[in-house]
């Protein structure tokens, strides 16, 4: 048994979902979650794929660009929100 027959599609896929899904968890920074959710909706599309699920992937590889925009969206305005409300304490500090 070679190597070789370990890659196919479903074991890759499952190797970029758990990848996204490990950088999802360990990294701090927002944007660094967008760009590791992006992979973990990669392999779930993988492996959609590999389940024949054909119309099912489509679905998903539509509504999932949709998905990371209102994700962006949202971490947009939690940063303004965090910037106002650190302004606002650094007014009242020097007040």
């Amino acid at each position: 048994m070679a190597i070789v027959d370990f890659i196919n599609i479903s074991t890759v896929s499952a190797a970029v979902a758990l990848i996204g899904s490990a950088g999802i968890i360990l990294l701090p920074k927002p944007v660094d979650k967008v760009i590791m959710f992006t992979l973990l909706q990669g392999g779930f599309i993988g492996m959609i794929v590999a389940a024949k699920y054909l119309d099912v992937a489509v679905a998903v590889a539509l509504f999932d660009p949709i998905s990371t925009v209102i994700l962006l969206i949202g971490i947009i305005k939690l940063n303004d929100v965090r910037r106002k409300k650190l302004e606002a304490q650094e007014e009242s500090n020097i007040a």
